[in-house]
């Protein structure tokens, strides 16, 4: 921690300030306020407590700051340029939210180093946070201090503390005593309809202090105190809440304090005002040396730190399992364990449901992929997600790989996306299928970042049977494959489902859904093929022995359906061929020949899956013929209702004979 005095930290934040209302003014968008509330509690946290190297932008253990007020994207921006991150240039800052540049309207990672995570829908932010602090326990437990002991620190605002997801976050993070895991609020009472008080009066130290955490309340437009009150944090045996008091817009005399200056430019009169209130006499985007000087100063004091961590890591005995770990390397003997696993299951295919054979797979994964991470959001006998071998991650042994989420599954996969932006771990997690409505906004976001996020989702048609339509997906799965970059996977068998584990596992720049049943399923794979077929996104399971008159598509447990159809019309001389589709996303990834190989030139089309038609015009043309759902479910056994809903092989044998 280093000493600067109260009048240079507001020298230096004013700069932040400058930079934020030029920015917004000359792109005509962008929201001023936070960064002008809220630039004395960046300035001291960045200045005085913040680990880091702005040379080594991805040095692993850093402090994390996460913007969760992703509005306020132009304090980060300034930061970042102030600080002297290399890629962040006052060119990039003079083109906020233009086309091509770092600076998008809210931070996205990637984009920029320093950007930790994606944030702007409110809530996500503070999310990840506790899946960022849940990695770095687990890794100190694995590793030591000498190589992880970091803090992750966060700002967040009113709009992310109303959120719901925020109740899930702070109340896992209080459970699990996440002791580096510190929240700055930036108390100021103000929302985009004017004052707070319109639209909430929660007491907010007293939620996050039933929540077990530590508490504490400054002005944060005050160096000296928020300085004194990041100091206690850092020894806290739990997890922190400062709650800063602010004035948005600060500076803008006739506009702060209010709503007006939340996510509108200032407009050039009160940018003047603002200047002069602020003592700050310079042009736009112009800072001066003298307070640019001790901002990269800022920018370079991790520097020792770093030099001492990387002595330490290469005298230390986990140099190579941490260097695996953070390369996002899986073990070198892992594609052989699954090919050993997939001959297994050829000499004795399992019958039974892909949720079970899903967690067959982790039997074997798990204790040679000791990176993994798994849990559920309080269904894991459900969703068969805890391998035999793994124990839970608690307060009590951060060294253990299983969470129990609770009833949390936004917070959940929230977390996970935390966790794999931290790095050194791979994230999984289970709920029901019907559910993903709950983790979507988090899903759409491990897309966005391009993050190795699994979701194990179970209970996937209605074949779960008896619960009835609350909890049978019907439009979910084709919900799933419309979101960019995501990959949804749909197993037949146990060969299939672990074919699709061993490629979420080696995709480091796409999340993966795993889509299960509840109900058993006939093996379909029955002879060891080394190749990943799965891999190729759909594929031939049943061919034909002559020339095929008629194609039947399908996923998951209707693929057994399909292979029935196909042995009855063989047998009327109608030769067919199935064609299993574990995933949209990875057969449209093939190239053109392939594609039209198993699209196949039949007249006959149909495609089977118990859920609705969209999405599947593209494999049987808008006249093929489609057997699934076209409403919601029922109540009753599964056997029953697939019967009752016509999704059988005797309906595709009358379609095709039709």
């Amino acid at each position: 921690m280093s000493s600067i005095s109260p009048e240079q930290t507001r020298t230096m934040a004013n700069a932040i300030r400058a930079l934020s209302m030029d920015a917004v003014q000359k792109a005509n968008s962008g929201h001023p306020g936070l960064p002008m509330g809220c630039a004395d509690v960046a300035t001291v946290l960045f200045t005085q407590f913040l680990k880091f190297d702005a040379a080594d932008p991805k040095w692993p253990d850093r402090d994390r700051f996460i913007l969760s007020a992703g509005h306020g994207s132009m304090l980060l921006y300034s930061l970042l340029y102030l600080l002297g991150y290399e890629d962040m240039t006052i060119d990039q800052i003079e083109h906020f939210r233009q086309w091509g540049s770092k600076t998008a309207g809210h931070p996205e990672y990637g984009h920029a180093s320093g950007i930790e995570t994606t944030t702007g829908p409110l809530g996500q932010g503070i999310a990840n946070s506790v899946g960022f602090a849940i990695a770095e326990r687990h890794l100190n437990a694995k590793f030591g201090d000498d190589l992880v002991n970091h803090k992750t620190y966060v700002l967040a605002g009113d709009g992310c503390l109303m959120e719901g997801i925020s109740q899930e976050a702070i109340t896992l993070a209080g459970h699990l005593k996440l002791k580096n895991l510190i929240v700055l609020w930036d108390d100021n009472n103000i929302s985009i309809d004017g004052k707070l008080s319109m639209s909430d009066s929660t007491d907010q130290l007293a939620r996050f202090a039933s929540a077990n955490w530590n508490t504490m309340m400054v002005d944060g437009l005050n160096a000296a105190e928020i300085a004194a009150a990041l100091a206690k944090a850092q020894t806290s045996d739990k997890p922190t809440l400062i709650a800063c008091k602010t004035i948005i817009g600060f500076g803008a005399i006739n506009k702060q304090g209010t709503s007006a200056v939340h996510g509108s430019p200032l407009g050039p009169d009160e940018i003047a005002v603002a200047r002069k209130a602020l003592g700050w006499e310079y042009p736009p985007f112009v800072v001066p040396n003298s307070v640019m000087d001790p901002w990269r100063a800022a920018g370079s004091r991790g520097g020792a730190d770093r030099a001492a961590w990387e002595k330490r890591l290469a005298a230390s005995g986990h140099k190579d399992e941490f260097t695996r770990l953070y390369n996002d390397e899986l073990p070198a003997n892992f594609d052989q364990v699954i090919a050993s696993y997939k001959q297994e299951l050829a000499k004795n295919p399992p019958w039974i449901a892909t949720r079970n054979s899903s967690q067959n797979a982790l039997d074997v994964i798990n204790p040679i992929v000791p990176e993994t991470i798994g849990g559920s959001a309080d269904l894991t006998g459900s969703n068969n997600t805890k391998s035999k071998d793994l124990k839970p991650l608690n307060a009590a042994d951060y060294g253990g790989r299983y969470i129990y989420y609770g009833i949390r599954e936004h917070g959940m996969a929230a977390a996970m996306n935390g966790m794999a932006l931290h790095g050194g771990v791979i994230p999984y997690g289970g709920t029901f299928l019907c559910f993903t409505d709950y983790c979507r906004p988090s899903i759409r976001l491990s897309a966005l970042m391009h993050q190795r996020v699994i979701y194990v989702m179970t209970h996937d048609s209605i074949g779960l049977g008896e619960d009835g339509p609350t909890h049978q997906p019907v439009e979910h799965l084709a919900a799933l494959r419309v979101i960019p970059n995501l990959i949804t996977y749909r197993p037949c068998d146990a060969v299939e489902a672990a074919e699709c584990w061993q490629l979420a596992l080696k995709d480091t720049t796409h999340p993966s859904i795993l889509v299960l049943t509840r109900q058993k399923l006939k093996p379909a794979r029955l002879i060891y093929i080394a190749e990943n077929l799965c891999g190729l996104g759909a594929y031939d399971i049943a061919p034909s022995n002559k020339k095929s008159e008629v194609v039947i598509f399908a996923t998951g447990s209707e693929v057994e359906i399909a292979i029935a159809a196909k042995e009855q019309l063989d047998a009327k001389g109608k030769p067919t061929r199935v064609v299993s589709v574990p995933s949209m996303e990875r057969f449209h990834a093939q190239d053109n020949a392939y594609q039209a190989k198993i699209l196949g030139t039949e007249k006959t089309r149909i495609a089977i899956e118990a859920g609705v038609r969209t999405g599947w015009d593209q494999f049987i043309g808008v006249d093929g013929t489609f057997i699934g759902m076209t409403g919601f479910g029922a109540s009753a056994p599964a056997e029953i209702l697939y019967k009752e809903f016509g999704i059988t092989a005797q309906a595709a044998v009358a379609a095709a004979l039709k």
